[in-house]
């Protein structure tokens, strides 16, 4: 009975056991009341969404209202008084409430706009009848194929709005598979997997990579075609061996899936405009740079236009998933508390990386950073380490023989996108989880999996790298 209840019990109890301790028992310097209350929140966040006592997005919920009674400039009165020295510094109430209307978060509300109005008319039906024709009729090879066009299309556009997409099209090939054929599991994971391996190899695949060429200037710069260079035979790699992973866990029970996907493209004006909408916004993603909004402006645009000519209904926002708009504001919304109040600095500052033999010390941000990802925004696990370690690598000369900051940057970058064991981990997999055909345990199980193997072959590509003087 104890075991059974100890997912209720744990998340509980060790939390109040972080808020209850003396501050002074971290052996933090400088560690502060605000500090402690954030870290007490972040272990029952991981314990929740780990456990599932309760449904995921309510862990996130949970998190904003805790911070803003305990850590926000108008939080419970008992929490924001005190000598500020020892409370330390306060969240705005603003700061945290934002959250719930976060770039990303209308980034997948565009998203989701897409992925409706192309179900609706027919779209995704007719797109997977095209692009999956020539990859056969084996499931394993038909799912190297969405991998394969998912990964192609994280390198230039979000991994959000690429998995929306995917996720659209993939519905009338998972109909394909009884409801208990594993197989469905390897084909709900394959997309936000692709998606998260495909960022990595462009400079604008994904926001990580973007922060880490601030700190690579100089004679460390690297340009977009020099990062493609060894970004993109890093994603082939894993693309292959996440491709055997997935299939090796989760076999198909069927030897071939005839893809009998009927249809044709309909040609009514509001299927026309759907498809000219679903077409310009891709094209603006991908173009970015030269008309200069942001994915995120862009994901607003198909929100407005399917809105004002009913394409969308009030009845459709009705099907919108926003359990997982609420559960990715939650994740946003600890990384912002991790971040503000000083606590993640804090945390890294008190190991003496600087002690460390160089290859560890690769290993440790690496993994440290690895780790911060499955539990928080990877741009902001990014935005928090790669200061420290750009800082930590130009200081210290042992690391030359090993790539010298250079490698221990994009170490860390890239770990920063392998973190993908929950569905809180990254947009994707939130939007993979709510299509209701995986669990968190088989998520878990595959995360952990190819975000181990992926730190292996990031060191293995910068010994290679290292070798022939690339870095």
């Amino acid at each position: 009975m104890i075991q059974q209840n100890l997912k209720y019990i744990l998340p509980i109890i060790l939390p109040l056991i972080i808020l209850l301790l003396p501050s002074d028992s971290f052996a933090i310097e400088g560690f502060t009341l605000v500090e402690q209350r954030v870290l007490a929140i972040f272990v029952m966040a991981a314990l929740c969404w780990i456990l599932e006592p309760i449904p995921i997005y309510a862990t996130s919920v949970l998190i904003i209202v805790l911070e803003l009674l305990l850590v926000s400039d108008h939080g419970l009165w008992f929490a924001t008084s005190g000598d500020p020295a020892v409370l330390g510094k306060l969240i705005s109430q603003n700061t945290i409430m934002a959250t719930f209307a976060s770039p990303i978060i209308m980034l997948f509300l565009g998203g989701f706009f897409l992925a409706m109005a192309a179900t609706k008319y027919r779209l995704d039906i007719n797109l997977a009848r095209v692009l999956l024709r020539p990859f056969g009729e084996r499931p394993k090879y038909v799912m190297f194929g969405i991998m394969m066009i998912t990964a192609i299309f994280s390198m230039f556009m979000s991994n959000t709005a690429t998995t929306a997409m995917m996720l659209s099209i993939l519905t009338p090939v998972l109909a394909l598979f009884e409801r208990k054929d594993l197989a469905r599991v390897a084909f709900a994971l394959s997309v936000p997997v692709a998606a998260n391996i495909g960022g990595i190899g462009t400079p604008i695949g994904t926001p990580p990579n973007a922060v880490a060429l601030k700190y690579l200037v100089g004679d460390n710069s690297i340009s977009f075609a020099k990062w493609m260079s060894f970004g993109v035979p890093f994603v082939v790699v894993m693309l292959i061996i996440a491709w055997f992973v997935l299939i090796v866990l989760f076999p198909a029970s069927r030897q071939t899936i005839k893809l009998d996907i009927s249809g044709r493209f309909l040609k009514t004006p509001k299927a026309i405009l759907v498809y000219v909408t679903f077409a310009s916004t891709i094209l603006l993603w991908l173009l970015g740079s030269l008309h200069g909004m942001s994915s995120y402006v862009v994901a607003m645009l198909p929100v407005a236009i399917f809105s004002m000519f009913k394409i969308i209904t009030k009845e459709d926002l009705k099907n919108i998933s926003w359990d997982v708009l609420w559960l990715v504001s939650g994740g946003i919304a600890l990384g912002v508390a991790i971040d503000k109040t000083g606590l993640a600095a804090n945390a890294i500052a008190v190991i003496p990386f600087v002690k460390f033999h160089p290859l560890a010390l690769i290993v440790g941000a690496a993994g440290t950073c690895l780790l911060m990802a499955n539990f928080m925004s990877h741009t902001a696990a990014a935005n928090l380490l790669l200061p420290l370690v750009a800082a930590l690598g130009a200081s210290m000369h042992s690391l030359l023989p090993f790539g010298g900051e250079v490698a221990l940057i994009i170490a860390v970058t890239f770990a920063a996108s392998l973190g993908m064991s929950l569905p809180i981990s990254t947009p994707p997999n939130a939007l993979a989880y709510a299509s209701g055909q995986i669990d968190n345990k088989q998520m878990l199980k595959v995360g952990v999996t190819i975000g181990g193997i992926g730190l292996l072959v990031t060191f293995a590509m910068l010994f290679i790298m290292k070798w022939f003087a690339f870095l």
